[in-house]
């Protein structure tokens, strides 16, 4: 039932569980400085819904976090450094992926390389951007500790195979989430990423046939824009691993499969419409 309480919340940050000793008579703080009492109670979990236990068997300690009752839009300044440096990251490969690897890169010159990091910036970085912070804000409306955390070993192999390859296969990181949520609120945090990157391919749409096809390098930002988008909300909609699809599965299968038609029809006019770009 959508009422009863589901005790997956991710907690894969140290953030909302602080183990540093407490001054006595104080709570752990947030880093924009204010105080909260702890007040929600969150057991670890695995992905199967199991709790963690120890190498010798013993249940993990149920520990407290602080519900979040701030602003939605709060972003703490590790939150931002990681961010900026997933988005430096994904970026960088990109623009490695339009030159054709490093090799390319190098052949083409810096003012190529240059060209693409900026057409990567503006066209596909949004993308995953707001992608990631429609998870942020759904889980923070529902009361939920929501913040962004880069993938380190993720970076660095989406770097290294844009590099080599000129492929881009890359988990720049993800909103790490620890709260209590419903079923259906679960389900809703997740589906807000692949329902932003569909939201952002419509604007894309529009705005091309509002003033498309008249300026040769508005017509190729957008064409990115909109091809960005597409595959981001089809790929994050395939039911496996930690991808969002596998959540939104689990929650409602008929939203599921709307939402995964939607996507792969995002696709296809994407690419049957690519001829209008060009």
């Amino acid at each position: 039932m959508s009422a009863e309480r589901d005790p997956r919340a991710w907690r894969i940050d140290d953030d909302p569980f602080d183990k540093r000793e407490r001054a006595g008579g104080h709570s752990a703080a947030r880093d924009d400085g204010s105080w909260r009492q702890p007040n929600v109670r969150v057991v670890r979990i695995d992905h199967q819904g199991r709790p963690l236990v120890s190498v010798f068997g013993t249940p993990q300690v149920t520990q407290s976090i602080p519900i979040h009752r701030g602003s939605i839009w709060h972003f703490s300044k590790t939150e931002i450094q990681h961010l900026l440096l997933a988005t430096v990251a994904f970026t960088a490969a990109l623009a490695l992926m339009f030159s054709g690897g490093i090799f390319g890169a190098l052949s083409l010159g810096p003012v190529s390389f240059l060209l693409f990091c900026m057409l990567s910036l503006i066209s596909l970085a949004p993308a995953f951007l707001l992608h990631e912070i429609a998870h942020k804000v759904v889980a923070r409306q529902y009361g939920c500790w929501a913040e962004f955390r880069a993938d380190p070993a993720g970076l660095r192999f989406g770097l290294l195979l844009a590099a080599v390859f000129g492929i881009v296969f890359m988990a720049p990181g993800a909103v790490m989430v620890a709260g209590n949520t419903t079923r259906t609120q679960f389900g809703r945090i997740a589906l807000a990423g692949p329902v932003t990157n569909i939201v952002l391919w419509c604007l894309g749409y529009v705005a091309f046939y509002l003033v498309g096809g008249h300026v040769g390098l508005f017509d190729i930002v957008i064409e990115t824009w909109m091809w960005g988008n597409a595959i981001l909300a089809a790929f994050n909609m395939l039911p496996f691993g930690p991808l969002d699809g596998r959540k939104i599965k689990t929650w409602s299968e008929p939203i599921y499969y709307t939402c995964l038609s939607i996507a792969i029809g995002v696709v296809y006019l994407t690419y049957t419409g690519s001829t209008l770009f060009g």
